[in-house]
């Protein structure tokens, strides 16, 4: 059996109960190296074979599962974050699929939450923002067009814009063809839950920069929009006069 955990967005205790335990469980684990914090490995027993994937193609991944499966070993494949964004997972599955290898994911915490819990932010408040989009900066991977950073900047949503800290001048010049206004509230969050976390508050006009002088060019997400900075409006979820399936409203 072969197990997708989300690795959480890097602090250790960050991963979920169910992944930490398939972890401690696993007899081979493929890591992905490059984001997955090291110290996650100590779940791991004596003995596990451990891979980093930074160092693999696809096939030599699949290879791996496969021995694993053939010899009736546990393998536990660990992604950052949550597997399903910008995870490369599958193509992982339709591998394991097409072989008749049985598998299953487990969700983790994202960095965009890691990225949001180190601001003290909310993505959706009323009055501001119900939407949030995730999306990175076209490079050497491409974006279709129509979901282009400066067609989805048209939108005035809350962003996260990933796996995109070393083109900051792009992703400036996309928001501003976009529509956003070069006040419009922005932060660089880098290694979100590490212990080396880092914070920048700015707008998308001066993200750049602030980011060049923090010497800030990866592993970091890029937040735009007004929920950063901007009166709200209080939830009716708790004000006395609106009436929920819980709650009758008071005077």
């Amino acid at each position: 059996m072969v197990h997708f955990v989300g690795a959480g967005p890097g602090a250790p205790d960050l991963i979920t109960l169910r992944g930490a335990e398939l972890l401690k469980a696993a007899d081979v684990t493929i890591y992905a190296g490059s984001l997955v914090n090291p110290d996650l490995l100590k779940y791991c027993k004596d003995g596990c074979e451990i891979r980093n994937s930074a160092h693999m193609t696809l096939d030599e991944v699949i290879s791996v599962m496969v021995r694993a499966e053939a010899e009736n070993k546990t393998t536990v494949r660990l992604h950052t974050g949550d597997p399903s964004i910008y995870g490369a997972v599958r193509e992982q599955m339709d591998e394991l699929a097409r072989r008749g290898i049985a598998y299953d994911v487990t969700p983790g915490v994202s960095s965009l939450f890691g990225a949001a819990a180190a601001l003290g932010a909310e993505y959706t408040l009323p009055g501001v923002s119900q939407s949030l989009i995730v999306t990175r900066l076209a490079g050497r991977t491409p974006v279709p067009e129509r979901e282009s950073l400066r067609e989805l900047a048209r939108h005035g949503a809350s962003m996260a814009i990933f796996l995109s800290a070393g083109m900051l001048e792009q992703v400036r010049a996309e928001l501003l063809a976009g529509g956003c206004a070069p006040d419009t509230p922005a932060a660089v969050v880098y290694r979100a839950t590490w212990p080396d976390e880092r914070t920048l508050r700015c707008t998308v006009d001066t993200v750049a920069e602030s980011a060049a002088a923090a010497g800030i060019d990866r592993t970091a997400l890029v937040l735009v929009g007004d929920f950063l900075d901007a009166p709200y409006e209080k939830s009716r979820l708790y004000d006395p006069s609106f009436t929920t399936g819980y709650r009758d409203k008071t005077d």
